[in-house]
This record gives structure tokens, sequence and C-alpha cells, in this order.
């Protein structure tokens, strides 16, 4: 009895076939579209003042940053080989050594976000504008782009979860597979129905669809409380952005459970004394990078919560379109010469 499904055979990384366009480039351009999108609806609904060319350039930098981080953590932390730290430029050359295009390979969602807000936080800083209230809004649409990213991975049939028995658990073409004369092996075989026809077959077993988890809850669940919960509890500025972060690390660290830790790396922190293959979920007590990662983002993120709501707490919001505005100059005098506050 078979208790596991098949990844569709007809789903191709290539939206044209032998042409370089690919749905997880597509996805990501939808991404960035909802974001901007739901923006924009929030721009409007407040009736706010803005420039649409300011807008549109705030996140064009956001998305370099995004593009950049995401890439350099990618090499410096998920690069088992160290290729990306003796050759740090090939993290940005999307070419084989046979210079043919590959695209970029790998992204880090965690570089990601730290790309993007350091850019965010360079354009506010010289453009002068409220860094956080523009943050508020534009972090209130992310998890429901950060879907499609996801829905990319699946597409591409990468980042496949750990192996699972669950009659939902499906079976990824390019997943490694292991001789089924290794005891756990045959037991998963033999109990989700995988064919075995002898000893030492080399067998590809059913995993959790780590990708569609993440869609559906680090996307569309996170952005339902996001967008209909906190967004209308937005009481400083910044505390879209802190539930943000929060929300993400504590979603993803659990998901970390069931998603296959990176090959080459593994575990980076183990603390149980059970010594069970990274492929299964043994123990909640060995941590991947993600988790590591995740962890120090919801610390960052409680931080900054504390931090923004004793100064900011209590006190009026400001139009979140307008720019920082300069020290204001007073008047001294007999002949009104100005003088600077605290002068």
């Amino acid at each position: 009895m078979i208790l596991y499904l098949k990844y569709p055979a007809w789903i191709s990384p290539e939206i044209i076939p032998g042409l370089p366009f690919r749905w997880y480039g597509l996805m990501y351009l939808i991404a960035f579209g909802i974001a901007y999108g739901l923006f924009i609806y929030q721009v409007r609904q407040r009736q706010l003042k803005f420039d649409a060319d300011e807008v549109t350039s705030f996140f064009f930098w956001t998305i370099i940053g995004l593009l950049v981080g995401g890439r350099l953590f990618s090499g410096i932390f998920y690069d088992p080989t160290g290729l990306y730290l003796h050759k740090p430029w090939l993290i940005f050359w999307p070419f084989d050594e046979h210079m043919r295009f590959t695209g970029f390979q790998g992204m880090s969602y965690h570089g990601g976000l730290t790309g993007a807000i350091v850019a965010a936080a360079i354009y506010a800083r010289v453009r002068k504008l409220n860094l956080l209230l523009w943050g508020d809004m534009l972090i209130a649409g992310v998890p429901l782009g950060y879907t499609f990213g996801r829905l990319g991975n699946f597409i591409n049939g990468e980042l496949w979860g750990r192996v699972s028995t669950a009659p939902w658990g499906m079976v990824f073409p390019d997943a490694p597979r292991y001789p089924a004369n290794i005891d756990w092996v045959s037991q998963i075989a033999h109990k989700t129905g995988v064919p075995m026809e002898f000893s030492n077959q080399l067998l590809n077993l059913p995993r959790h669809p780590s990708q569609l988890y993440e869609a559906f809850f680090e996307g569309i669940v996170l952005w339902l409380i996001l967008w209909f919960v906190f967004r209308k509890r937005n009481t400083f500025p910044g505390f879209m952005v802190c539930a943000y972060v929060i929300g993400y690390a504590i979603i993803r660290f659990t998901l970390e459970y069931f998603r296959e830790p990176d090959q080459g790396i593994g575990y980076v922190i183990r603390l149980s004394s059970i010594q069970a293959p990274p492929e299964l979920l043994k123990t909640p007590f060995d941590f991947t990078m993600g988790q590591i990662l995740s962890f120090a983002m919801l610390l960052a993120g409680v931080i900054a919560m504390l931090v923004l709501k004793r100064r900011y707490d209590g006190r009026p919001q400001i139009a979140a379109f307008e720019k920082t505005p300069p020290e204001p100059e007073q008047r001294s005098g007999r002949h009104g010469r100005r003088k600077r506050p605290g002068a």
C-alpha cells in the first residue's frame, strides 16, 4: 500500500524549456509586486501625502539590499565547501565554469532581511525619511509576498524536508537516496510502501514538503495575523517591524524541525546524546543553522520592541511620508537674530 505522494512530474523550473526564464525568478517578481501593492494600498487608505518616485526608489534600494544580503549570507553561512570564502567574487557570478548562465544559486532569508533593513535604513537616512513608519507599512505585506518565494523553492524541487512517514510525505526526484540495507531506511520504506527489490538498492524516501509548510505558515498565516490583527494595534513606530521579526523567528525556528538540515552543515549545535541521522527528527535539542539565526532574530526583535515601546509609546504618530524635519531655529534679541536651540 502506497502511503506517500510523488512530486508532480509536470512541474518544471523553467517557464519556457531551453530559455533562461525560471519560475523561481518570476515568484520573486510577484513577491515584490505584492509588497509594493499592499504598501500603496495602505498609503491611500490612510490618505497620506507621498511622492510616487520616492516610494519606487525606496523599494528599489531595499530590494537591492535584500538580494545582496541574501547572497552574502548564503555564501558565508550555507556553503560547506568554503568556495565562496576563498573566491568571494563568485557569490555574485551567475555563470558556471563553462560560462553557462545559471542565475544566482542560493538565497538566505536571514541575509535578505538583514540586507533589506540596512539598505532601507541608509536610504531613509540619506533622504531624511521616517524609517520606522515606512518600515511598518512595508512589512505588513512582506509575508504574503514571501509565500511565492517558498512556492518557487517547491517548483525548483529544493529545500525539501526530513524523511517522513506521514501520508502527505512527498518523494522529491533530486533528493538523496539511501541504501535499503540501512535499518532506518528499510523501516521507512516498509511503512510508506516504497518498493524494495534488493538489499543494497538506493531508495528515494518520502519527505515533508517543508517548502509548502513555510509558504503557508511563514507566509499566509503570518500575513493574516499582521494584516488583520497587529496592523490595527500599531501603537508606536516600529511596532509592525518588531512583530514581524518576532513572529517569523518563532515560526521558522519551529518549522526547521521538519526541514532537512543543509547538506554538509547538518546540526550546528547538538545538545542531545541521541545519535540519529539528520534526515530523521528524533530530538528537539539539536539545532540547525536556520534555528540559530532565527533565535538571534527573535532576540533582536524582542529587544527592539522593548526599546521602541519605551521610547515612542504614548506619543502621537507622525505622518509616515513626511521627511524628518530639521531642527527649528529660534529668534532672539531686538534685531531678530536667530539662535539655535540649546545654544
